[in-house]
């Protein structure tokens, strides 16, 4: 109980120890990794080329429907009823592939889990509303790991469940479920965040961002408690109470929503060098959302692209194993982010093109072996570098922004990768379109990251050298300016 209450008042150690917790069993997808061997198998009876061509799309264009509604919804409710549904989503998907036969029903599975995927901006986001900014990046790195080591482990045991005991998809589905359940009650216990980001009040929007941006915890908390039993009515329009939906703070919102905009992307510390901080929050949000979009794809269809390889029917298949393999490389290279000690403003953009690369050559393997083993090998190499690349990327843009800006800046820059990949889904994927097959698409896709990394090898390139020439430069007028010191204090 004592170390329970010494977690509780740390500011910022149990928002994250709960959030993490949840993030674990959320992603502990037993049954995940062989999602279309169950729906192409007798379980389900569905043909590859309707799962490639018709069902997936679904899901990239009903979460392309929900995600400005839900981030608006985020910050109204203040992020945490927002992954309690997510929880509950989660928990009917399972409900939906275990119970409900046809295709109609995967229709509606499809829709669920655009609801889940829109919802992952409040899981994101929520832990910057409560911490203070000094503890954004060991929290980023704590909550990828706990993601990435929940689908690790989820993988793990399906891998062992198929392999070894010859269990049926259903039971995996059915396990999984039971795990989402637990996920689903933890997210009850999350501390709910003291502010709302944009819908304030007028009054509060006028005064500006809360006073966490001082150092001030962001979520309800024991002592919070107190301080609120005498205040809280003065505080209701602030924190998001008692009429938001009136004309004036919907404009309020709506002002302030413009303003961090206008903050984030045009502001001076993004326009002078002498920034050097803030002044590639641009070039990380294009890197988020170009690659995201890309990675989505190959995460989305990798599966077929096994099945088309090695027929998940006639030989074993090792998918799970393969997820946890590389969701364990990516956990630890997620972690080692909050240690890592690099000068991100000159060398981050430079790193974002060469691991772009790494990932470009792991594509076109995918999709041009005919070896499951290589193929395997290809996808492990391509997630670790976008679950590195993608944690520096969230820490940077968190640490260099204010809340408003950054929940603002997520919420963009989500949108803008899922714009690319409906893209990307509507002219490749969709039969109403091209309807391109597997190994086609692949191409496609490694041609994609072959673009971005192209990009921001030039772009890092290009700021390496102007940044060492900007050093040369101090080094070479820093012992005259001191002669000239030198030569006034004697005059």
């Amino acid at each position: 109980m004592g170390c329970l209450a010494k977690l509780r008042s740390s500011s910022w150690a149990y928002p994250t120890a709960v959030l993490s917790l949840y993030g674990f069993f959320a992603n502990c997808r037993v049954a995940e990794p062989f999602l279309t061997p169950y729906l192409i198998g007798p379980n389900k009876n569905i043909s590859g080329e309707v799962v490639t061509n018709y069902l997936f799309p679904i899901w990239t264009y009903s979460y392309l429907a929900f995600l400005v509604p839900v981030f608006l919804l985020t910050d109204l409710l203040r992020h945490k009823p927002l992954i309690v549904v997510q929880g509950f989503f989660l928990v009917t998907n399972y409900v939906l592939l275990c119970f409900a036969p046809g295709l109609p029903a995967m229709v509606v599975l499809q829709v669920n889990y655009g609801v889940v995927a829109s919802t992952e901006v409040a899981y994101f986001s929520y832990i910057y509303s409560v911490i203070p900014v000094e503890s954004y990046q060991r929290a980023t790195g704590y909550l990828r790991s706990a993601m990435l080591a929940g689908y690790t482990f989820g993988a793990s045991l399906g891998q062992v469940l198929v392999s070894l005991a010859g269990v049926d998809y259903f039971y995996l589905n059915a396990i999984t479920l039971g795990i989402q359940s637990m996920a689903f009650l933890i997210s009850f216990g999350l501390p709910m965040p003291q502010w709302s980001l944009f819908f304030k009040g007028e009054k509060a929007a006028a005064l500006g961002s809360r006073p966490q941006q001082d150092g001030a915890p962001g979520w309800d908390g024991p002592e919070e408690e107190k301080d609120q039993a005498g205040s809280g009515k003065a505080n209701a329009q602030h924190r998001g109470g008692a009429g938001w939906c009136t004309r004036g703070n919907v404009a309020a919102a709506g002002l302030l929503l413009w303003q961090s905009f206008k903050d984030s992307y045009s502001s001076r510390h993004l326009l002078y060098p002498s920034k050097p901080p803030c002044r590639n929050v641009i070039y990380w949000s294009l890197w988020w959302a170009l690659a995201t979009a890309g990675y989505v794809q190959v995460f989305n269809y990798i599966q077929l692209m096994w099945d088309h390889i090695e027929p998940s029917a006639s030989s074993s298949i090792y998918n799970g194993g393969v997820e946890a393999a590389c969701s364990l490389v990516g956990a630890a290279a997620a972690f080692s982010v909050g240690h890592i000690k690099v000068t991100w403003a000159v060398w981050g953009e430079l790193a974002l093109g060469l691991f772009s690369a790494v990932g470009t050559g792991a594509v076109f393997l995918m999709a041009l072996t005919s070896s499951i083993w290589a193929c395997y090998a290809g996808y492990v190499l391509f997630k670790s570098c976008y679950m590195l690349l993608i944690t520096i990327t969230t820490f940077q843009i968190a640490s260099n922004l204010s809340m408003e800006c950054y929940a603002l800046t997520f919420g963009i820059n989500t949108f803008a990768a899922l714009v690319v990949q409906t893209i990307l889904t509507f002219t490749v994927v969709d039969e109403a379109a091209l309807g391109l097959d597997i190994v086609t698409q692949f191409i496609v896709y490694g041609s994609y990251y072959a673009t971005i990394s192209v990009l921001f090898l030039t772009r890092g390139t290009y700021t390496a050298c102007i940044n060492r020439g900007s050093r040369e430069r101090t080094d070479t007028t820093e012992p005259e300016s001191s002669v000239e010191v030198l030569s006034a204090e004697r005059f």
